[in-house]
C-alpha cells in the first residue's frame, strides 16, 4: 500500500514491501533498503537502513509523527490513504464513507442519528484477513449504514452516509 507524508510543506509518496532482511522502502521511485526498525522502549528505537543504524526517538499524536534522528527533529503529517479514498473532494461525496477495498463488515461502531467528528471510527472491515477501521471523513450525523455486520461489499461501495449537523 502506498503512503503519503507531508514534511516541511513537501509531500512524499512511499511504499513498503517485505523482504528477507526486513522491508524494502520505495521513496520517490527509488528503492531504499533493506529497512528495519527495532523498538527499544516507549518512544525510542533503532532504525537500520542499508546496514547503517541510527538511534531514533519518536512521538505519535494522531496523524502527526515527531521524529528525532541525527540531531534533528522532523514533523511528519501522515495522509491516510484509506480516508483519502473514502472521501472524494466534491460536495456530494464528502458525506460518504466508501470502501477502500472489497471485503466484509466485521463490526459497526455507530448508529443512525449519532453525531460524529472527523476521524471517528464508524466500522471495522476485513479484506484478505486484514482488518481496517473505516473513519468518518468529516463532522456530521450518521444518516444511514448501508451494510450490516457479516455482509460483503465491493471496492468503492458506500458504507456509511452522513448528513450535515443541524439538517
Amino acid at each position: 500500500m502506498k503512503h503519503s507524508f507531508e514534511v516541511d510543506g513537501v509531500d512524499y509518496q512511499l511504499s513498503l514491501s517485505r523482504c528477507q532482511q526486513g522491508y524494502r522502502l520505495l521513496l520517490s521511485n527509488k528503492v531504499i533498503g533493506p529497512v528495519v526498525f527495532s523498538q527499544q522502549g516507549d518512544g525510542c528505537g533503532v532504525l537500520t537502513i542499508a546496514g547503517e543504524s541510527e538511534p531514533v526517538r519518536f512521538a505519535i499524536d494522531g496523524e502527526v509523527i515527531h521524529v528525532h534522528i541525527r540531531g534533528r527533529t522532523r514533523i511528519l503529517h501522515y495522509r491516510d490513504p484509506l480516508r483519502t479514498l473514502a472521501c472524494a473532494n466534491n460536495e456530494a461525496d464528502h458525506l460518504l464513507a466508501r470502501a477502500p477495498m472489497p471485503g466484509l463488515v466485521v463490526t459497526t461502531s455507530v448508529s443512525p442519528g449519532q453525531p460524529v467528528s472527523a476521524g471517528t471510527a464508524l466500522m471495522k472491515i476485513e479484506s484478505m484477513k486484514l482488518e481496517t477501521i473505516i473513519r468518518s471523513p468529516r463532522d456530521g450525523v450518521i444518516d444511514r449504514i448501508h451494510f450490516n455486520e457479516g455482509e460483503s461489499f465491493e471496492r468503492g461501495a458506500v458504507l456509511v452516509t452522513l448528513s450535515e449537523e443541524g439538517r
